[in-house]
């Protein structure tokens, strides 16, 4: 990112300086076409092919949408098993899961509706010429475009997002009602698109240096570090709210319904929170969590061994706030931008909503907000760009977000374990011999 700064300053200077030059040689009576001596259709040649570049890669994270949430999703509810073995233990993890994603998204709501970051912003988005916001944005409207008509036309729009959502939801939640051999054969294949599905976003997501650099190049080279402080402001309300949740709405329900030492439960889990928050992976992270949470924490291991695993998969906080403070960040900065654009009530509830049904199926590898981001700005027509542009300050955001996931998911093994007759935190973590290992 900073490579990509330097290199628009310098742009934008050169060409400022030739410029200057120019406007010499005309008063010492040379004469040279206004073509040349225009500063900024100079900046337009020398940008263009980083303007590419950029376009390229947003053009393979889009690719990456809808096979890529589709598949997890499914993979993800029909995990879930069926009713008769989901069970007790299943319904008070899900109904946890969903309830503090719900939390962290109305939080996040909340807070940018309060600071506006976007209002005023200058990033040096564009906007299309043709750009036909989505229609349609009251409660009734949304609610029933929810369900798809021919879901086979709405995997191939970017923009219908949420019904492939809700189908794949569906989908997931009968392949695991589906008895010998077909259920099984239908999820052996989701899990295997899946699987190729990450190899393919691995590789494209390697290329984040390159698409950043050259949007870098695009913005500070046509704009300067003008945008620097807008986004500033929005990492500093992105980070205050992600601490506002894990800091404050969790410890609460780790106090007041688990009945259980927020303090002491952050202790026993400290390794896996250092761990999600170098590694930005909550997947990664599962090996760490699990024994943290059985050996350090008391839980015991039929808790964590349903409760964490299928956390790292549908349970995903800090991520959901996240897509819904960013989306919203950007779509207040096009509704000042462009009057087609008008950022409703009915809106903000789509995005609420798309951000929780959308962070069940969340692969948990890093940057896979940059995905759901982009996702959700095409459901609602907005211009995708800003996603890379946010991406140039995503990494400390993301290493934030996915502890935030994994203190969650550790938080409901607790509370959850707790209702179980665990005997959560009954030893000091001090004087538990099988610290040693972690």
């Amino acid at each position: 990112m900073a490579l990509g700064v330097v290199f628009g300053l310098v742009l934008q200077a050169t060409t400022e300086a030739s410029y200057i030059e120019s406007s010499v040689s005309i008063i010492s009576g040379e004469e040279y076409e206004r073509e040349v001596l225009d500063p900024a259709s100079q900046r337009a040649r020398w940008i263009a092919p980083f303007d590419m570049v950029a376009t390229i890669f947003m053009t393979l994270l889009k690719m990456l949408i809808v096979p890529l949430i589709l598949t997890s999703i499914v993979v993800g509810v029909a995990s879930l098993g069926s009713g008769k073995d989901f069970g007790r233990l299943g319904a008070k993890t899900l109904s946890y899961y969903m309830t503090t994603s719900l939390l962290a998204i109305m939080t996040g709501l909340v807070v940018v509706n309060i600071l506006q970051p976007g209002v005023g912003a200058n990033l040096g988005l564009e906007i299309p010429a043709n750009f036909e916001p989505a229609s349609g944005s009251t409660f009734a409207d949304i609610l029933t475009r929810m369900v798809p008509a021919n879901v086979f036309e709405a995997l191939t729009q970017n923009g219908q997002m949420l019904q492939i959502i809700v189908f794949a939801l569906i989908f997931g939640f009968f392949v695991a009602r589906t008895g010998e051999p077909h259920g099984r054969r239908v999820l052996d294949f989701f899990e295997s698109a899946f699987q190729v599905m990450m190899k393919v976003a691995d590789w494209v997501l390697s290329m984040i240096p390159y698409g950043v650099f050259a949007l870098m190049v695009k913005v500070v080279g046509e704009t300067g570090l003008d945008p620097f402080k807008d986004l500033l402001f929005f990492m500093m309300v992105v980070a205050g709210t992600l601490s506002l949740h894990a800091l404050v709405t969790l410890p609460l329900l780790l106090k007041f319904v688990g009945r259980i030492s927020p303090s002491g439960w952050a202790k026993a889990m400290s390794p896996a929170l250092m761990t999600a928050f170098s590694s930005s992976s909550s997947s990664m992270t599962l090996p760490v969590s699990m024994e943290a949470a059985e050996r350090r924490g008391g839980a015991s291991n039929k808790t964590v061994s349903f409760v964490l695993p299928l956390g790292a998969t549908i349970n995903m906080d800090g991520t959901a706030l996240y897509e819904c403070v960013g989306v919203l960040f950007l779509a207040q900065y096009y509704a000042e931008a462009s009057p087609a654009f008008d950022l409703t009530i009915g809106m903000q509830f789509f995005i609420v909503i798309t951000a929780l049904l959308a962070s069940v199926g969340a692969a948990g590898i890093p940057s896979v907000g940059l995905v759901l981001k982009a996702m959700i700005l095409k459901a609602l027509g907005l211009p995708d760009d800003g996603v890379l542009l946010l991406l140039a300050i995503d990494r400390p955001l993301d290493m934030m977000r996915t502890a935030v996931n994994v203190w969650s998911d550790s938080c409901g093994a607790a509370i959850i374990g707790k209702t179980e007759g665990d005997k959560i935190l009954a030893r000091p973590v001090e004087t538990d011999p099988a610290t040693s290992t972690l």
